[in-house]
């Protein structure tokens, strides 16, 4: 969960696994989308700053986030990055759904208000770390149920009033 400035993957597109990663994990997760500048903002006008929302999978290389002892390397391979299928510019309601399957199976889920830090909150407290440029994303965190990704799979990520993410897995 942070800001990130993503090798954007494309719905339909492959997430590839590093050769050099065991471990690829899913992780499904509500997208913010910043529309315009912003720097210091508080909650209560954080959506005056927001494009709009779109579902994300935050792919991670485990055994290197592990190894590394921090985030940078193991969520920053190409394709490690899918968004989509599209920017609504409704936030989604506090009981949407946020899920990930796998080859057709739900693997996680979770709802908009269990998140740990509601996504407005969330980008008010970026944005007092760092200025946030159009077009910027802030992933916004993933419910319990993160699980390996392998060749042959397919992963979809949804979030409600939003729509569906699908990727192969090569």
């Amino acid at each position: 969960m942070w800001l990130r400035r993503p090798h954007i993957t494309n719905v339909g597109a492959a997430i590839v696994r590093p050769a050099r990663a065991d471990q690829v994990d899913y992780e499904a997760e509500l997208v913010v989308v910043i529309g315009r500048r912003c720097k210091n903002v508080v909650p209560t006008e954080a959506a005056e700053y927001v494009a709009g929302y779109t579902c994300g999978n935050d792919v991670t290389a485990r055994d290197l986030q592990k190894l590394d002892g921090q985030w940078t390397r193991a969520k920053s391979f190409d394709t490690f990055c899918p968004l989509g299928p599209w920017i609504v510019p409704a936030a989604p309601s506090p009981g949407a759904r946020v899920s990930a399957r796998l080859d057709g199976v739900e693997v996680q889920h979770g709802v908009v208000a269990d998140m740990i830090v509601p996504p407005l909150e969330f980008l008010a407290f970026v944005s007092g770390v760092m200025t946030l440029e159009p077009g910027d994303v802030i992933m916004t965190g993933t419910p319990p149920g993160v699980g390996p990704l392998l060749a042959g799979q397919t992963v979809t990520i949804a979030v409600d009033g939003i729509g569906e993410l699908t990727n192969p897995v090569v």
